[in-house]
């Protein structure tokens, strides 16, 4: 196997790492109940998505 001939900088480690930073989470507002939910999912309190019930969730 190959082997490096020189070692490399922290400079040149860094810079390939720039790239490996977590993002946050994007949360949006459920449109039926304002309950927080992630975008394109289906809302896990009321079950809407795009206005349609596609989930039927139990109420107490």
């Amino acid at each position: 196997m190959a082997q490096p001939k020189k070692k490399t900088s922290k400079a040149r480690r860094d810079s390939r790492r720039s790239h490996h930073a977590l993002t946050p989470i994007n949360i949006v507002a459920c449109p039926q109940c304002k309950e927080p939910k992630k975008p394109h999912y289906a809302c896990a309190k009321c079950g809407y998505y795009n206005g349609k019930e596609v989930i039927s969730v139990a109420t107490e």
